[in-house]
């Protein structure tokens, strides 16, 4: 029971730093629907709730810069997914649909009427998938470096020979690709963290996601799933993977992006002040828009 204590007590103290000391915070677990056991965060007693997402082989921690400065205006709750973080993976096909149901159970746990979702990379497919099963809990989804053009399509072969170049040498590959997510000059002690980090996660977990977020753009679901979305979406992407707006607009009723230069997939980290004052600024122009209702 000590270790455990201790565990919980280091963990937090890790991802809220000194905020820790003025603001409530605590960790708890959530139930989600196949019983997988969803560990997350909330810290600050904001009246605007702000759930974040991490993405692919990520988890809560990946939003470290942003607690300290959000935390004193807002309710943060930061969600490990299942098979991420500190959460359980017993689960073996890791859809973006089961990924919403997760963000659900946290929010029904907490009670939450009323939520901004922030999602990082496939965390954008996952707040979107979320905003279709709530339609009335989500005022608006910010995603990160992600959502760069719904409408894209690319065929199963291609998601096949991606998925199988991490088959053999998982950790490897992995480390080649996170340091191809990152422009020349960037921090290298911060992309050997996060190639280390995201090449640590457990490989079928990693490939059952990976496989199931491309397949979206197979089957024209990352496209789709708007269809029933009417609240504001905004990303805030970097130029690295270049976004196309007006294929967006033509599938999300409501949406603004906002550009970070200088940096590659990681803004929230590589530079978390020009980033986290880019996101107060999606997260007032989602107070500020009305939910468009018309039929397309």
């Amino acid at each position: 029971m000590h270790k455990y204590c201790l565990f919980i007590f280091v963990s937090l103290f890790a991802l809220t730093g000194c905020v820790s000391n003025l603001l409530t915070s605590r960790q708890d677990v959530a139930v989600s629907f196949d019983s997988e056991r969803i560990a997350y965060s909330v810290i600050g007693e904001g009246e605007t709730v702000i759930v974040f997402i991490h993405g692919w082989s990520c988890d809560g921690r990946y939003w470290r810069e942003q607690v300290p400065a959000l935390a004193g205006e807002y309710r943060l709750i930061i969600v490990d997914l299942a098979g991420h973080g500190h959460s359980s993976l017993a689960r073996s096909n890791l859809s973006m649909s089961s990924f919403a149901r997760d963000v659900k159970a946290v929010l029904d746990k907490e009670n939450v009427d009323s939520a901004i979702l922030i999602g990082h990379s496939m965390g954008g497919a996952v707040i979107a998938e979320t905003a279709r099963l709530l339609p009335h809990r989500v005022a608006g989804i910010i995603g990160i470096d992600t959502l760069q053009n719904v409408g894209e399509r690319i065929s199963q072969s291609e998601v096949d020979a991606m998925v199988e170049s991490f088959e053999d040498g998982f950790r490897g590959a992995t480390e080649d690709f996170v340091a191809s997510m990152f422009p020349q000059g960037a921090s290298q002690g911060l992309m050997n963290w996060v190639a280390k980090d995201m090449s640590s996660a457990p490989k079928e977990v990693a490939l059952s996601a990976f496989s199931n977020y491309l397949g979206q753009y197979v089957t024209g679901e990352a496209a789709a799933v708007f269809e029933g979305i009417a609240v504001p979406v905004v990303s805030i992407n970097a130029r690295l993977w270049p976004t196309a707006p007006e294929e967006n607009m033509k599938h999300i009723r409501n949406y603004q992006l906002l550009l970070i230069e200088e940096v590659g997939h990681f803004p929230m980290l590589e530079r978390p002040d020009e980033f986290n004052r880019l996101l107060k600024e999606a997260i007032v122009s989602i107070h500020s828009k009305p939910v468009i209702t018309y039929n397309k």
